[in-house]
């Protein structure tokens, strides 16, 4: 439904080619995108760097001639880092930067804003909305970025003028002038608005914002993010757009609709949709301003795995759902998941560009999935360009349950490795092999939308991904596109509701990684945990994380390599065959270089976009959970990681945000 610190504290146990030619890396730019140059430097003005998520920077200085120069040129410590104590969750700094008007603003783990001089990293201002930092918040202490804009009806140098848009964990928007860091006083009358009012009953702690809002046209759009399997009667997904200048709201989207003139009515059971929550949008949203929509990729209606109390395919939820931006009118949806009973929220930003296909420009939006699959729609009418068909899948053996006969699937290639018929056992020992061939006999498996059952349902690649919220980022003239892709398998049972306390305690006595949620309203709970050994690895082979280049113009796999290496495990002379689990994503630059991190090992590297070979790479003071960007500022390309480390992934935490640079400036 959600990624939820909950979720991704499972992971701690689990986690112990030359340049091309220059024209085909021309400099392109989304049509999404703002101008490639203003006033002498390279933007990146949106969390995804531009408004359709493409993660491409224009920005050339830095090519794979020069790259293994590249040496640090500043840091900035936030000094927001909680690693568990003073009764505070641990920290996730996944935060991207963006470069709005010659000022960098990014937002740290305890949801302070901050604005830095791009140059040197030098602080400008910042601003607290001062949450509270002992609330048990479902997503540990975690913020992703925040959205700007220019008023063009202001003029310049008078008070917000220029805007930043934020809306911190505890469910509050806040409007901020981009000079100073004041709160805007005409928006809201200088008030954070509170995002928790209008969505059912709300848990504290368990409806947040993580992800930055959107800005598009005069409105300002946001979601939410909540914790997972509580309830059927969870917080309402509600999508909400209010005016830029006064806070006003101007319209809302519930993906579940509540009355007989939503969107959807009739696609429900009445009964199931007045009490079903979330299929909320937790991640990062798309717009097209020029055709007037924005994409919102939801996730699952409550709870995840089982779906008996919401009968029907769910319509709304685990889509793409394309908004009018006048008014929150449906245009179009496309589903990738009918009655999700796996948790395969749709996690990572759409992305929007223009697809030279066929000797055809298609403008197009992508979708990357939990389940490895990749979606391209067309963006005016959400119809695949690359073929999809409906195929039967296992039905459910639980009692209550009617799980979709059908589900889609894409003519593109999976991005993950495929799992056999009859799962083979890997361990790294022999006892771990026959642990684990003897834990993967006892679950239920046949294919990947195998549901959930009483006896245990091995998931795969599992609901950390396939593609996570890291995304994907898109070279939008060769159509190249790169993402990370995890592979690492779970265990899920649903439990019985009379025998869920039983099971439950005696996990906890024999000290067992099973991760017990309620499903209230349901006659089952659920317990799960990832697949591993005696030793702590993954039962299935490796590699458990790889990134993965898809030539979107041939709809084929250009190529894959592992994903970093397992630190733990650095000195295994197999390591970095083995990959790592990733939480992060790639960025692009013109001259074909993707710069990613997001894995265990902790070092940010440099890979050529046409081969996947490494040209570069560079140990971090934390953890690099998080997507870089770039931009060229002062006649200097920059790149730019938030370093800070993952409290449920195990890696490093930090407070560091890094910059890396040519030494001397333009080569």
């Amino acid at each position: 439904m959600k990624k939820t610190g909950r979720k991704a504290s499972l992971l701690v146990a689990a986690l112990l080619a030359m340049l091309a030619p220059a024209g085909f890396w021309a400099e392109a730019q989304s049509p999404t995108a703002a101008p490639a140059q203003q006033d002498g430097e390279s933007t990146w003005t949106h969390y995804g760097a531009d408004m359709g998520g493409t993660r491409f920077s224009p920005a050339g200085q830095i090519t794979a001639d020069n790259v293994a120069r590249l040496e640090q040129a500043w840091s900035y410590g936030s000094g927001d880092v909680s690693r568990g104590e003073r009764g505070r969750r641990k920290s996730k700094f996944e935060a991207t930067p963006i470069l709005f008007e010659g000022t960098l603003y990014f937002s740290t783990p305890f949801s302070r804003v901050i604005a830095l001089d791009p140059a040197g990293g030098k602080e400008r201002w910042t601003f607290d909305p001062k949450i509270d930092l002992e609330e048990g918040y479902s997503e540990s202490l975690v913020t992703r970025g925040v959205a700007a804009w220019r008023d063009p009806r202001a003029e310049r140098g008078t008070a917000c003028a220029a805007r930043i848009f934020f809306a911190s964990q505890d469910a509050r928007l806040h409007a901020l002038d981009a000079s100073t860091g004041r709160p805007c006083q005409d928006f809201a009358s200088g008030r954070p608005l509170d995002l928790k009012k209008g969505v059912g009953q709300v848990e504290i702690g368990e409806y947040e914002v993580t992800s930055p809002p959107t800005v598009v046209g005069d409105i300002v759009v946001v979601g939410s993010a909540q914790g997972d399997n509580r309830r059927v009667e969870v917080e309402w997904g509600t999508v909400r757009a209010y005016d830029l200048r006064s806070g006003r709201l101007r319209w809302s989207f519930n993906p579940v609709p509540k009355r007989p003139s939503d969107p959807g009515w009739e696609a429900w059971n009445p009964e199931s949709a007045r009490r079903t929550g979330a299929a909320n949008a937790w991640t990062v949203f798309s717009a097209d301003p020029e055709r007037g929509l924005v994409f919102v990729p939801t996730g699952s209606a409550a709870p995840d795995f089982y779906g008996g109390e919401r009968p029907g395919d769910n319509r709304y939820a685990n889509s793409i759902v394309a908004l009018r931006a006048e008014d929150g009118s449906v245009a179009w949806h496309f589903q990738v998941v009918h009655h999700d009973l796996w948790d395969y929220d749709i996690a990572a930003q759409p992305i929007l560009f223009d697809l030279q296909r066929e000797g055809e420009t298609v403008p197009v939006v992508v979708a990357n999935t939990k389940m490895g699959q990749v979606f391209v729609l067309h963006r005016e009418s959400g119809k695949p360009v690359f073929a999809v068909e409906e195929r039967p899948v296992p039905q459910s053996d639980v009692e209550g349950e009617q799980s979709w006969p059908t589900q889609p699937f894409s003519s593109l290639p999976w991005l993950h490795d495929p799992m056999p018929d009859e799962p083979e056992a890997w361990g790294i020992s022999e006892e771990d092999r026959e642990y684990c061939s003897r834990a993967l006999k006892e679950l239920r498996w046949k294919g990947v939308f195998t549901p959930p059952s009483l006896q245990g349902s091995l998931f795969w690649p599992g609901n950390v991904g396939g593609v996570n919220w890291g995304g994907a980022a898109v070279h939008p003239e060769s159509g190249i596109m790169v993402t990370n892709v995890n592979q690492l398998a779970f265990q899920v049972s649903l439990v019985p509701r009379d025998d869920f306390e039983r099971r439950r305690r005696q996990a906890e006595k024999d000290r067992l990684d099973l991760q017990f949620t309620a499903q209230r309203g349901t006659p089952y709970g659920m317990s799960r945990r990832p697949l591993l050994s005696p030793s702590r690895l993954p039962c299935t082979p490796p590699p458990w994380g790889k990134t993965v280049a898809l030539d979107l113009k041939a709809g084929k796999i250009l190529w894959e390599i592992p994903a970093g290496y397992v630190k733990a495990l650095q000195d295994h002379p197999r390591a970095r065959q083995w990959g790592s689990i990733t939480l992060g994503g790639p960025m692009i630059t013109a001259r074909g270089l993707v710069f990613v991190s997001a894995a265990q090992d902790e070092n940010l590297r440099a890979l050529d976009l046409k081969t996947g070979r490494e040209l570069w790479s560079h140990a971090l003071p934390g953890g690099g959970q998080a997507t870089p960007m770039s931009y060229i500022h002062q006649g200097r390309q920059y790149v730019v990681i938030a370093a800070g480390g993952h409290g449920g992934l195990g890696t490093t935490l930090s407070d560091q945000l890094v910059a890396f640079a040519l030494p001397g400036g333009q080569d």
